[in-house]
């Protein structure tokens, strides 16, 4: 056994497992953004399949002829500084935040659903009617707000509920 082979100690061979590993990153990070933040949501069998199917195949891209444990390791720690680099970046600057999350979207306003949101969102009603169950409202006319959050759930504010105001400004909700 080459103890030699197994760590790789190249720094070039190194280097380029974290420049395509930091690639990876960021072409990832930009499909599901593109994405929606429905696809983040919930996750069917279809996208369990296709999730695996990304990882295999991304992995390859990542350290490519590189199969060392070196390789390896700088692929991993590639993926979790940038990871962390990105959520230190974006709690600094709201502007960065917005763009790499998204904004919270209106879905059903004062008993009425916004079709056009649904639409932009990819979300159908028969969603938004299931959220709406899970939070023990049986009637949409009975609804104040849904929203569909960055992370792709949706909250349900029913229309008896407590208002409260305040003073902060509430920014990058798109209504």
């Amino acid at each position: 056994m080459d103890i030699g082979a197994i760590l790789d100690l190249d720094p070039l061979a190194i280097a380029e497992v974290v420049l395509r590993t930091a690639v990876i990153y960021f072409a990832l990070l930009i499909g599901l953004r593109v994405a929606g933040k429905r696809e983040l949501g919930q996750m069917t069998a279809f996208d369990l399949v296709v999730l695996l199917v990304i990882a295999n195949s991304v992995q390859n891209a990542m350290v490519g002829d590189n199969a060392s444990l070196t390789g390896g390791l700088a692929a991993a720690a590639t993926l979790l500084i940038v990871n962390w680099v990105i959520g230190q970046v974006s709690l600094r600057s709201p502007a960065v935040r917005e763009r790499l999350r998204g904004v919270p979207t209106l879905l059903v306003h004062d008993g009425v659903v916004l079709r056009e949101h649904l639409r932009r969102e990819g979300v159908d009603r028969e969603e938004v009617l299931q959220a709406l169950r899970e939070h023990g409202v049986d009637d949409i006319k009975k609804v104040k707000a849904a929203v569909l959050e960055v992370d792709g759930t949706i909250s349900v504010i029913p229309a008896e509920a407590q208002s409260s105001r305040t003073s902060a400004r509430v920014r990058g909700i798109r209504t």
